[in-house]
């Protein structure tokens, strides 16, 4: 199993990004979650087959429609912190 942590800014706050992310996760059958950061950014973690990240990695970097994403930084990260589904926190 592979994994990322994507750290989305621009205007991801306020527009469904965290709960389309999540739509878009489970459709890839992805775990990990989505959550809005104090920064104004959203981080996603993803855990799953390398080809569904690799997907939603394409995906998280336009959004949403209501979205402006201006910059997607992707780090390595380990799936142990992923669980057992898409969650929103």
């Amino acid at each position: 199993m592979a994994a990322a942590r994507f750290l989305v800014s621009g205007r991801v706050q306020g527009v469904f990004f965290r709960a389309s992310t999540r739509e878009q996760a489970q459709r890839l059958g992805l775990c990990g979650h989505a959550r809005n950061l104090p920064d104004g950014r959203v981080e996603v973690l993803a855990a799953g087959e390398a080809d569904a990240i690799e997907t939603l990695a394409r995906w998280l970097q336009h959004g949403p429609p209501q979205a402006r994403v201006d910059a997607v930084q992707r780090e390595a990260a380990t799936d142990g912190d992923a669980g057992t589904t898409f969650q929103i926190t």
